[in-house]
């Protein structure tokens, strides 16, 4: 079970996630987040991660330049894609990526899968109107048992629910945002450090 502590804006909260044992930490591109982080403090911010603790760049529907912008400025691991990207657009960096997948009902998550063959993983959100995930849970019943790659949950995640989470969708991986927070953006260290207990602890059963 791999645990992603997303949104992260602050050096202390980065560090936080880290101390408690987190496997990646997330970054927002996405300028109308109030998540977003400039290039400078997400440089100073991935410069945090010891080994072995992956940083994820999250973009949605971002300017090819952009991106590569980032790249150059942010030592990143990992792609993910909230938007309307296809798995032409997010090959072309040459960096592993996910791609977010909005799920409600009717929604076939399996044919998203192998609309992505080049994707490490799909991450399930909640379907949202606005993009770059919505805080919200939604019908884990909609995810299929079987499913062609990884798959990382999402949406609406805090540590009251993401060992029933786990227990019933046994994903590859967990991402959480809003679920540790006090504010948006200010993450809370007692709330990351709940979460990641419960998930290890969920995943061990």
């Amino acid at each position: 079970m791999r645990i992603k502590i997303c949104g992260l804006t602050r050096a202390e909260d980065a560090q936080a996630a880290i101390d408690a044992g987190a496997d990646a930490l997330g970054l927002v591109f996405y300028p109308p987040s109030p998540r977003h982080v400039e290039l400078a403090r997400a440089a100073r911010l991935a410069l945090l991660a010891p080994p072995f603790v992956s940083v994820v760049g999250l973009f949605v529907n971002a300017e090819p330049s952009r991106v590569r912008e980032t790249l150059e400025a942010v030592p990143l691991h990992l792609l993910q894609f909230h938007g309307d990207e296809d798995d032409a657009y997010c090959r072309q960096f040459n960096r592993p990526y996910i791609k977010a997948a909005r799920v409600k009902p009717g929604f076939d998550l399996l044919q998203y899968a192998l609309d992505f063959p080049a994707a490490q993983a799909i991450l399930a959100d909640a379907f949202a109107e606005a993009y770059g995930g919505g805080g919200k849970p939604f019908d884990w019943r909609l995810i299929p048992s079987e499913r062609p790659k990884p798959l990382v949950l999402s949406g609406g995640l805090d540590a009251a629910n993401v060992g029933e989470a786990i227990a019933r969708v046994r994903p590859a991986a967990v991402d959480v945002s809003s679920g540790v927070e006090t504010a948006r953006g200010i993450k809370d260290a007692a709330k990351i450090r709940a979460f990641i207990a419960a998930a290890r602890a969920a995943a061990n059963v």
